[in-house]
């Protein structure tokens, strides 16, 4: 017990410094668990939180009986291009801040970075700046070229590469400083060892700094993955202004359901949503973390 008590006393200043951290996982994660009975019950205010009547899976039926299918489909496909792409660029990118001086580097960092401050509001603006079909920059190209302008919130066609290419642009400089963290704990001498033998930069990076940054990319990548039913609801609600037209390229599970809450007022609806999102999130996150540990063993999260 004395050297129970001893060690507790040693590590107490540490404890201390976990403590917000613990406090934000229990307050946040662990206490609102007891809301996972509300996706089960038709909740109404007058009866309350425990009150209100049980009701099995009819919130889930809402979900089966509406267009669940192609919402489905725009969720999980633009959320696996935003994770096949994003990896590509930020790792790319991270390559080459490696490539250039330190003092260079923390000017890139800090420009790449900004966007990630930036809310999806005011990125809606400036994506309306350029997409306008009156006074958007393109359409005054497009007319000083002599073509029509393109109606672009009419048509959902074009709405793949817009939203893939702001959210790339939002989240660049925080997935390569990530990237970038990695690549500067790799030891020099593998890169001294690669020169000697005649390496260029580029056999150095596709040998050496991709193959030692793998366990990152693998993690980054298995955590995207459990998120992979989780829309971005700023992106694809804000920055297509919720356009009806563009509702089969830009309708996912966050933006139906809130569409349902906010005229229906159905909480139980929309906390099951949430709930199959989860365990969905989950059960892909399992699925994959399984299928790597097939091919490398040493390369699972877990």
């Amino acid at each position: 017990m004395s050297r129970r008590i001893h060690r507790f006393k040693s590590s107490l200043g540490l404890s201390f410094l976990a403590l917000p951290a613990f406090l934000y996982i229990l307050i946040f994660s662990y206490i609102p668990l007891y809301g996972l009975i509300l996706p089960f019950k038709n909740y109404t205010f007058t009866k309350g939180f425990w009150g209100s009547p049980w009701i099995g899976f009819t919130n889930f039926e809402f979900l089966f009986n509406s267009d669940l299918l192609y919402i489905l489909r725009n969720t999980v496909v633009m959320n696996g291009l935003f994770i096949t792409i994003n990896v590509i660029v930020e790792v790319a990118a991270a390559l080459l801040l490696l490539e250039i001086g330190r003092r260079a580097t923390k000017t890139y960092q800090t420009v790449l970075f900004l966007p990630y401050f930036i809310s999806w509001v005011i990125v809606s603006y400036a994506v309306y700046g350029f997409l306008d079909p009156d006074l958007g920059l393109i359409s005054k190209w497009l007319t000083a070229l002599g073509s029509e302008p393109i109606m672009f919130y009419n048509e959902p066609k074009y709405w793949i590469f817009v939203l893939v290419i702001a959210h790339v642009w939002k989240f660049l400089g925080y997935g390569t400083l990530m990237y970038y963290a990695a690549l500067m704990g790799i030891d020099p001498e593998y890169y001294d060892a690669a020169k000697i033998d005649g390496a260029s930069r580029l056999q150095q990076a596709i040998h050496i700094s991709i193959p030692m940054i793998r366990p990152i990319i693998i993690i980054m990548v298995i955590l995207s993955i459990g998120n992979i039913f989780y829309a971005d609801f700023g992106l694809f609600y804000s920055v297509p202004r919720d356009s009806p037209m563009l509702y089969p390229t830009t309708d996912v599970i966050d933006t139906y359901v809130f569409r349902a809450l906010r005229s229906l007022g159905d909480f139980g609806m929309s906390s099951a949503a949430g709930l199959f999102q989860s365990i969905c999130g989950f059960i892909l996150v399992l699925l994959s973390n399984y299928l790597i540990g097939k091919i490398s063993k040493d390369d699972k999260l877990f």
